[in-house]
């Protein structure tokens, strides 16, 4: 499966397409992080890996723009940093 197979199903994350295929992994890791429930990060990062959502989360906060909420940012943040310290 892939991301955007993903995104499909769950289609109230993106209400503002219908095009499924043609959404970046960094629109639908966005909106899976600021949107979805935990079970969607868990799926999302088993999909791609917690590494890439990791980079694509960095990249986005990073960035001048994003929609993430300040309490969004700090936990992902606390998460992926925890992440990365347990991996073997």
């Amino acid at each position: 499966m892939t991301l955007q197979e993903f995104a499909a199903k769950r289609p109230f994350l993106f209400w503002s397409t219908r095009d499924y295929e043609n959404l970046s992994d960094e629109i639908i890791v966005e909106s899976i992080l600021e949107y979805g429930e935990w079970l969607d990060v868990k799926k999302a990062i088993s999909i791609t890996g917690s590494k890439k959502i990791a980079e694509i989360f960095y990249k986005k906060v990073n960035s001048n723009r994003h929609n993430f909420d300040p309490k969004v940012v700090n936990y992902f943040k606390l998460y992926f940093n925890h992440a990365s310290r347990n991996i073997n």
